[in-house]
């Protein structure tokens, strides 16, 4: 049996944002949405990531005591592109789930955005690995060698 590619457990079409908006929208976005790392983009090429660690290092407001408002209006202020990690690991849709999961346990990171050439496909998370893995029968991963 051929093992699973990232292309068949990612993320496809991710929410992105452009490095330009702002912290307060990406805040929003994802808590709405419930997810954690968001692709930015600018002119259709991938350009850096933003996660919710990110995000949630540069409100400083939480820790200084500022009321919801204030908060809100200090993420305001600030750009994606004043925080986003730009030194992006990426994956190809078709490398298999394992290499994924290696290469996010080697580089200590919970997400790849996945790419066909230049454009941005799909997304994998951890989370993505995680239910694949507990749905399966086989066993797909060795434990520690």
């Amino acid at each position: 049996m051929k093992e699973a590619t990232v292309a068949e457990i990612m993320m496809k079409a991710p929410v992105t944002l452009s490095p330009d908006d702002t912290l307060d929208l990406a805040n929003d976005i994802m808590s709405l949405g419930r997810i954690r790392h968001i692709p930015i983009v600018d002119n259709n090429l991938l350009v850096g990531v933003l996660s919710q660690r990110d995000l949630f290092g540069a409100a400083v407001g939480v820790v200084i005591g500022l009321k919801s408002k204030e908060q809100r209006d200090l993420l305001k202020s600030f750009r994606i592109r004043e925080i986003m990690q730009t030194a992006v690991v990426t994956v190809s849709a078709g490398a298999t789930v394992k290499e994924a999961a290696q290469l996010m346990a080697e580089k200590k990171i919970g997400c790849l955005p996945v790419l066909e050439g230049n454009n941005l496909v799909g997304l994998i998370t951890l989370t993505n690995i995680l239910r694949y893995v507990a749905s399966t029968n086989e066993k797909t991963f060795a434990g520690p060698q």
